[in-house]
């Protein structure tokens, strides 16, 4: 049975961000002082008293607002209501009620689902006169609440609950994670502001999951979705556009860059979208090393590609893949489009390749297979009178694999001898797409 869904809408700067992390007890939902911050609609699991519930933050919904996302923002919100099982609708309660609140309001009462009225900002319980003006909205009795500081909301929860439809007994929270784990591939897209990632995962989720522009910048969050594809479960993460800290201008995109790392730090595999029009740019060599040093899987998408139109200008993009990223050389690269779907079908085929080469397991028998024939072939290092000789190497790790060669001089193992194994163990391995680390340990 699934897990019930509980959207979360309102005009703009009513706190229904700050209401979410306090609900989830996260701080994924950006929360600032500006209005307009939430874009997309974000997913985040919470709980109560062992009632499991998914909370979906919303843009703020302004009747003919005049911010150039508006239409957007409000059809994610929409959208959330319709694919909810209840609605809470947040006013605020110090701003009292607005003509957009009752536009709001209508568009609920149309909706056919449950709401549940919030009045936020209140840090002491209201008289009846103070908030006999929201009853006009028609929804029912008010629930006075503070996203800030917690006031009302074990009440709220509590009717809220009441409301849910029935699901199935709480795991053990081990149970979950292990189920997750092992039920999903986590991908996230990372990239440069405006390479086309949210294309991209609308592309692959099959709708309009995240707000699509020509104004880089327009993702804010980090947007979960989940999808299925023959038999396999994906969890996308679309993120917001990476650039450097000292482009990076105001506090919201600040923490829409934090969100982005996130990102990477949990998941699985790492497509990192390159825009063909613009090159390799400096920026898409950091977002490289990001994901290298975070330890993911990768896969390079090279984006826009038809509308490169000539063979050297093809070539020349290929052989800026190969000259600017040597360091992650072992990551495939797709030429696509996401915007017609040019090549797109190839991109879950490669996450399941470059998954099952990250969390491989390979024999110790195997690898000192391989370490015997490192031996004949005779390369070593030495330094004075100390002679490099390895004598036994394991795998120590996974996700990415991380392998331990035991030595009688490990100390004097330099980057040149580590990139002569790490090419060895890739020539006889199935690594393509993973990173690999290696540790030098001195033999007992």
């Amino acid at each position: 049975m699934s897990v019930p869904i509980v959207a979360v809408v309102g005009r703009p700067n009513v706190g229904k961000s700050t209401f979410v992390n306090r609900i989830a007890q996260t701080n994924e939902a950006i929360v600032h002082a500006d209005r307009g911050v939430t874009r997309d609609r974000s997913y985040h699991r919470a709980d109560w008293n062992g009632h499991e519930f998914i909370l979906i933050d919303t843009g703020g919904i302004e009747m003919g607002g005049s911010d150039a996302f508006q239409t957007s923002i409000t059809n994610q919100a929409l959208v959330a209501c319709e694919e909810s099982d209840v609605v809470l609708f947040m006013v605020d309660g110090q701003g009292g009620l607005l003509a957009d609140d009752i536009a709001v309001a209508k568009v609920l009462k149309r909706s056919r689902r449950p709401v549940m009225l919030l009045v936020n900002k209140i840090d002491q319980p209201l008289r009846e006169d103070q908030i006999w003006e929201f009853y006009q909205l028609g929804l029912g009795d008010p629930w006075s609440v503070s996203s800030q500081h917690g006031y009302g909301t074990g009440d709220l929860l509590d009717a809220l609950v009441e409301l849910l439809p029935g699901q199935p007994a709480p795991l053990e929270a081990d149970a979950v994670q292990s189920a997750t784990a092992q039920a999903e591939i986590c991908i996230a897209i990372i990239g440069r502001p405006n390479a086309g990632k949210s294309t991209l995962a609308n592309r692959l989720l099959g709708e309009e999951r995240s707000i699509v522009s020509e104004v880089a910048g327009t993702t804010r969050d980090a947007i979960d979705s989940v999808i299925e594809h023959d038999g396999q479960i994906y969890r996308i993460i679309d993120t917001a556009g990476i650039r450097k800290k000292s482009q990076i201008e105001a506090a919201v995109e600040y923490y829409g860059f934090v969100r982005a790392l996130r990102a990477i730090d949990r998941a699985d595999v790492a497509l990192l979208l390159i825009d063909a029009t613009l090159g390799l740019t400096d920026q898409d060599q950091r977002v490289a090393r990001l994901a290298e040093e975070r330890g993911c899987a990768l896969v390079i998408l090279v984006n826009k590609w038809d509308q490169l139109h000539s063979i050297e200008s093809r070539d020349a993009v290929r052989q800026q893949v190969v000259d600017r990223l040597p360091f992650v050389s072992y990551a495939p690269v797709i030429t696509i489009s996401a915007l017609t779907g040019l090549s797109t079908h190839r991109i879950l085929r490669t996450v399941d390749e470059v998954y099952e080469n990250y969390s491989a397991t390979f024999l110790t028998s195997r690898l000192n297979a391989l370490l015997t024939e490192l031996r004949d072939f005779g390369h070593t290092v030495s330094r004075g009178r100390m002679h490099l000789r390895i004598n036994y190497v394991t795998q120590t790790g996974h996700k990415p694999p991380v392998f331990t060669f035991f030595a009688n001089h490990p100390q004097i193992v330099d980057d040149n001898f580590s990139r002569y194994l790490e090419n060895r163990l890739r020539a006889a391995l199935p690594l393509t797409g993973t990173p690999i680390r290696m540790k030098f340990k001195k033999k007992d």
